[in-house]
């Protein structure tokens, strides 16, 4: 039997970024719930889960801004009335703070990855545009905290991603280099930050990622499975 075609070695990559929702953590069953009470808080239909999962990837701003337009596209919706913006993100927040792992899920794939990572000395990271606030208490309830050294949330810093810095904070914290660091996601989000700081993009298909195709997004490799990187 031909051997596997191996993308990660015992030397490569030495650290390793991670998106996290639709790349290590089914979270949108949670954040459907929680746009559903805050849509019908506001009086509106619930939108469902398929429909919260193509507004998912931005952070939750723009998840926010998109389920009150209804559009993927919310920049070319009539403007949000800021008010109603800021009653509806305080609505969410809460129903998601109460929901946040209840219902969600560790994709198939991600802790034998994880394991085998850990095993060969690479160091890893989660870069998220998730607030900061959700992102540690959903990895320990996914059981997955204990893999990462560093946590990057989309209001750690001033920017996020597609912006490269976030990629290049932890890069530099957990002592990488663009020669030895990888980023890996699901969105178009994650390849433009990849692309921004320079570092090689790995993307998984079952993510959430909306709009043109992961396979045409430009990143170095695109998987079914992380496993398949191993």
């Amino acid at each position: 039997m031909d051997e596997p075609n191996r993308s990660f070695t015992s030397l490569w990559p030495g650290v390793a970024l991670f998106d996290l929702d639709g790349t290590l953590v089914d979270s949108a069953p949670d954040l459907a719930a929680a746009i559903n009470d805050m849509l019908t808080a506001l009086g509106r239909p619930a939108a469902g889960q398929e429909k919260v999962r193509q507004w998912v990837g931005n952070g939750a701003q723009v998840l926010v801004r998109r389920a009150l337009t209804g559009r993927t596209d919310w920049e070319n919706a009539e403007p949000i009335d800021e008010s109603l913006f800021r009653d509806a993100s305080e609505q969410f927040y809460q129903s998601y703070e109460a929901l946040n792992g209840s219902c969600s899920t560790v994709f198939d794939g991600v802790e034998p990855c994880l394991e085998w990572l850990h095993e060969h000395g690479c160091r890893m990271a989660v870069v998220t545009n998730k607030p900061e606030r959700f992102v540690r208490p959903l990895l320990e309830c996914m059981g997955l905290e204990h893999w990462f050294e560093m946590i990057i949330g989309g209001d750690t810093l001033p920017v996020k991603k597609p912006d490269a810095e976030p990629l290049l904070l932890a890069m530099r914290t957990l002592e990488g280099n663009p020669g030895t660091t990888v980023m890996i996601g699901d969105s178009a989000a994650d390849a433009t930050a990849a692309r921004n700081a320079g570092l090689p993009a790995v993307l998984v298909r079952y993510g959430y990622n909306y709009g043109p195709s992961v396979d045409e997004l430009g990143a170095e490799m695109v998987v079914d499975s992380l496993t398949e990187l191993l």
